[in-house]
C-alpha cells in the first residue's frame, strides 16, 4: 500500500506540473510534443523496455488475451455508440467517435500498467505484463488504433491512407527493430541512456496529458468517458477476468493480466487523437478521470482476484 501511494504520489505530481506548464507555455506546445512522443519517444521506449525482457516462460498468452480485450472493448463501444444513436439521438461526430473507441480499447498497460504491476505483484510475474503490453496493446493500439484513427480522422479517409498510416507506423517498426537489437551485445552506457530515456518518456507523457487537461475549457466530454471508462475498466476486466482460469492462469499470473486489462485508455489515444486531429478532449478527459477512478478499482480487482 505504501508502494502504491508513493507511485500515485509521483504520477499526481507529474500532471499538475504539465498542467501548470499546459497554462503557461504557447498552446503549440503540446500538438508538438504529442508528434515528437508518436515519432520519437514511444518508438525508443518500446526498443529499451523489449531489450531489457526476459523472454522465457509461458508468457505468449498474455498478447493473446491482450487481442481479446482489444476486441471486446471495440465491440462494446460500438455498441455503445449504436445505442446512443438509436435511444438518445446522440449521433456523436466522427473524430468523437474515434476517440470513443480507442478509449475503450486500449488501455495505458506501460506507463501505469509497468509500475502499478511492479508495486502489487513484483518482478515474477513482470514478463507477463511486459508482453501484454508490447505484443498485446502496442500493437493493437499502433496498428489496429492507427487504422481506425485514421478511419475517424477528418483528413483521412480511403484505404491507401489508412495502410499507409499503419505502414509508416514507428511503433511497429522499433518493436522489430527491438527484436533484432536483443542478439547484439549493446555497451552499458548506451543501455544506461536508452532506459533513461524510455522513463523521460514516460514522465513527457504524464505531463502532455496535463497540459491538455489545462486546455480543457469545460468538461462536456465527461458523459461520453465515462461511458468509454466503464467498458474499458469494468465490463472488459470483469467479463474476461473470471474466463482466465480456461486459459491456465490463476493466482498472480491472472492477477496481473486483470490488472493490465483494467487499466485507464493508453496514452496512446491522446497520442493518436493528437496525430490524426480525432476528438482531443474526450481523450485527454478519458486519460486523466481514468487515472482517479483507477485508485478506486484496484481494491475491488484486489479482493476478487487476490490469493491469500
Amino acid at each position: 500500500m505504501t508502494n502504491l501511494l508513493e507511485l500515485y504520489v509521483k504520477l499526481v505530481g507529474l500532471v499538475l506540473l504539465g498542467f501548470f506548464l499546459g497554462r503557461k507555455l504557447p498552446a503549440t506546445v503540446p500538438t508538438r510534443l504529442g508528434h515528437f512522443l508518436f515519432w520519437v519517444g514511444v518508438p525508443l521506449s518500446i526498443v529499451a523496455f523489449l531489450y531489457q525482457t526476459d523472454l522465457s516462460g509461458q508468457i505468449w498468452i498474455a498478447p493473446a488475451i491482450a487481442y481479446l480485450a482489444i476486441f471486446l472493448g471495440a465491440l462494446l463501444g460500438w455498441m455503445g455508440i449504436k445505442w446512443q444513436a438509436l435511444f438518445t439521438k446522440n449521433n456523436l461526430q466522427q473524430p468523437t467517435q474515434g476517440s470513443f473507441l480507442l478509449a475503450a480499447m486500449v488501455g495505458n498497460t506501460g506507463y501505469l500498467g509497468y509500475p502499478v504491476t511492479l508495486a502489487i505483484v513484483g518482478t515474477q510475474y513482470f514478463a507477463l505484463a511486459l508482453f501484454y503490453d508490447l505484443l498485446g496493446t502496442t500493437l493493437g493500439a499502433y496498428g489496429l488504433g492507427v487504422a481506425l484513427a485514421a478511419r475517424f480522422s477528418s483528413s483521412v479517409h480511403d484505404i491507401k491512407h489508412i495502410t499507409k498510416a499503419i505502414i509508416i507506423n514507428p511503433a511497429l517498426w522499433s518493436f522489430g527493430f527491438g527484436l533484432i537489437l536483443r542478439q547484439v551485445a549493446i555497451p552499458t552506457p548506451v543501455e544506461f541512456y536508452l532506459d533513461k530515456f524510455a522513463w523521460t518518456t514516460v514522465a513527457l507523457s504524464l505531463l502532455l496529458i496535463g497540459m491538455r487537461l489545462s486546455k480543457l475549457n469545460s468538461w462536456h466530454s465527461l458523459p461520453q468517458a465515462g461511458i468509454s471508462l466503464g467498458i474499458k475498466m469494468l465490463l472488459v476486466p470483469l467479463i474476461l477476468g473470471f474466463t482466465l482460469p480456461f486459459f491456465g492462469l490463476t493466482g498472480q499470473a491472472a492477477l496481473v493480466i486483470v490488472l493490465q486489462m483494467a487499466m485507464p485508455p493508453a496514452f496512446a489515444t491522446l497520442v493518436l487523437a493528437e496525430t490524426f486531429n480525432l476528438d482531443r478532449d474526450l481523450a485527454v478527459t478519458a486519460l486523466a478521470v481514468g487515472s482517479i477512478v483507477l485508485l478506486f478499482t484496484l481494491p475491488l480487482w484486489l479482493w476478487l482476484f487476490s490469493v491469500g
